[in-house]
């Protein structure tokens, strides 16, 4: 779990998983619209490193060599303030495409 706090008081505890299968990657995110990646099996991921990168952000460093891709504190807000609603898209998408969450 990662504890995000922001200046506002907002706080958001994001799970690894979470984090992981969000990541701001191209493996994820792809190279344009439309070609977002759906990573399953990431279940038992944890966050092995956190490096600030500057002011913009961190990178996180997962247990399972995934090591790409920088969560800005826009993006790490976004995530918390949409978590619900992502993540249940995503249990939703694995379903749809006979993926599971276990490794």
């Amino acid at each position: 779990m990662l504890e995000v706090a922001f200046d506002s008081g907002e706080r958001f505890n994001l799970p690894c998983e979470y984090l992981r299968v969000h990541s701001p990657s191209a493996e994820v995110q792809g190279h344009g619209p439309g070609q977002q990646g759906l990573v399953a099996g990431k279940r038992g991921v944890n966050i092995d490193a956190i490096e600030p990168i500057g002011n913009y952000g961190v990178l996180l460093r997962f247990s399972d060599g995934h090591a790409t891709g920088i969560f800005s504190w826009s993006t790490l807000y976004d995530l918390g303030v949409n978590q619900e609603r992502n993540w249940k898209a995503y249990l939703e998408a694995l379903e749809k495409n006979g993926l599971k969450r276990e490794p």
